[in-house]
């Protein structure tokens, strides 16, 4: 099984050839990772370890993950220190890595191979079949769905998700199978090495503008990823999403067999009569004219179309049997920051959602509305994630928000970016009442501040609903504490 199709990068990206052939898992030596307590990261070395490799790691911060891959063979510093890499073959690192990391600097200084995370990925998956899910929205849900639907039919495949498995208590596995499940990351194009027998594809949407610049080119790096698929593949795509729609339409125009799933009474896999019951949900499934019942563990329509693309690469991308996908779904216990239920005290429940573009927030918070009930209210605590993107999307955050009863938005988790004078949370807050006058908005800007408010907001029979890809995901058990008598 060869590595091609080859392609080119419709973007620039100085820092990795995301065309460029990867070299085989065998061939990497000791494999040093910087930042090796990140959900993507520590994912590629539990299958790295799994696979017998020596793995060694940096973390500037004493994660719990650290100690987990300690456990399973892997050497392991907080902190990062030059010598921390010498005699390491590959050194693997993300985007979020700068260039003036001491690890990275020592490591290019002396030649050593230097990877991006999903090059390393990539390298694990020689001679598998490969399933990859892209997507601006749900790829995780999507990827972990496939994973256990697959395991439904009694198989066992290697997977990545940028999530942790509720059932599962892991990110990766390595399997006994030859085929690999692995969720592919469009933010800084890295998503082109995968080369899968498999694309799933769940919507296109404008995101990432800091690294593609407009959403003419977040179009071409989708378009350049599909044609990665190799001869004889399948992509599966959305019908309900017009940017999926157009890419499937240009997917057929160059030879590439495509399926669609959906609401959308003309997809090849039809979805139907959606009910939501508390934290679950069920639909009927049509697929060649043929009823299924879909039950599913977990709320939202979004899901349900997460759900049916899982089933279409499953059933027609393998060739699995409905009846073990369908078992497979319904056992699923969702992923850890996916609609994670937290806890409740005084009659009050928070949830949290790791919930961080415009169509995300949307999808979250209208599953949040279908689950109270009056007099109960919806009270969404947001974090923005990134100056830029907070710039670029606070209308369309703001109108996803605006659904809530009561919305506290805090200030921007920063993440990789630095400051950008004039883009705080006010934007978001300000941008919630434009798209409803009579919204309850509050914007408090220190994250100390925030479970206060929210336990002074809450009264019983409320969803508080935590969203954002920050450290909001700890307000939850603040405001659970609170609310339980805690000390304030």
């Amino acid at each position: 099984m060869t590595d091609q199709p080859t392609v080119e990068q419709p973007f620039a990206a100085a820092r990795f050839d995301f065309s460029a052939q990867v070299p085989r898992a065998d061939e990497l030596g000791r494999v040093h990772f910087l930042a090796i307590g990140g959900a993507g990261m520590s994912g590629v070395a539990r299958i790295m370890l799994a696979r017998g490799i020596e793995v060694s790691g940096s973390d500037a911060k004493d994660v719990p993950v650290l100690t987990s891959l300690a456990s399973e063979g892997a050497t392991v510093w907080v902190g990062f220190d030059e010598q921390h890499q010498a005699g390491a073959q590959t050194v693997v690192m993300s985007s979020s890595i700068r260039d003036d990391n001491v690890e990275l600097i020592a490591a290019r200084a002396r030649g050593a191979r230097v990877l991006h995370r999903a090059q390393a990925l990539a390298s694990l998956m020689h001679g598998q079949r490969r399933l990859a899910v892209a997507g601006a929205n749900g790829k995780t849900t999507t990827t972990s769905l496939l994973a256990v639907a697959l395991q439904g039919c009694g198989l066992d495949p290697s997977f990545a998700v940028g999530g942790e498995l509720a059932r599962h208590g892991t990110n990766a596995h390595q399997g006994t199978d030859d085929v690999f499940v692995v969720e592919a990351d469009e933010s800084d194009g890295s998503f082109l090495v995968y080369r899968p027998d498999v694309a799933i594809v769940t919507n296109v949407q404008p995101d990432h503008l800091d690294f593609y610049g407009s959403f003419t080119v977040v179009q071409a790096a989708y378009d350049a990823f599909v044609r990665t698929t190799r001869p004889g593949g399948l992509l599966v795509t959305c019908a309900d999403d017009a940017g999926a729609v157009a890419l499937a339409a240009r997917a057929r125009s160059g030879g590439i067999r495509v399926l669609t799933y959906g609401f959308d009474p003309d997809a090849d896999v039809v979805l139907r009569d959606h009910g939501q019951d508390g934290l679950t949900s069920a639909a009927t499934l049509v697929d060649g004219g043929v009823e299924h019942r879909l039950n599913l563990g977990i709320p939202g329509r979004h899901n349900a179309l997460n759900a049916v693309a899982a089933y279409a690469a499953a059933v027609h991308g393998l060739g699995q049997d409905p009846a073990g996908v369908l078992a497979g779904l319904a056992s699923f216990t969702g992923t850890r920051r996916r609609f994670e239920p937290k806890g409740e005290e005084g009659g009050v429940v928070v949830v949290d959602d790791y919930a961080h573009n415009a169509g995300k927030v949307a999808a979250v918070v209208e599953t949040a509305v279908r689950l109270v009930e009056p007099p109960g209210r919806l009270i969404v605590v947001f974090q923005p994630h990134l100056y830029s993107r907070t710039l670029d999307f606070a209308s369309e955050l703001g109108l996803g928000l605006a659904a809530a009863d009561i919305v506290v938005v805090m200030d921007v988790y920063a993440a990789r970016e630095d400051p950008v004078p004039g883009v705080s949370g006010q934007l978001v807050a300000d941008a919630v009442s434009h798209a409803r006058a009579d919204a309850e908005v509050h914007y408090v800007p220190s994250w100390s501040d925030v479970p206060g408010v929210v336990v002074g907001l809450a009264r019983p029979g409320d969803l508080v609903l935590t969203v954002g890809a920050g450290d909001v995901t700890m307000i939850g058990p603040e405001v659970l504490r609170l609310l339980g008598g805690g000390p304030p």
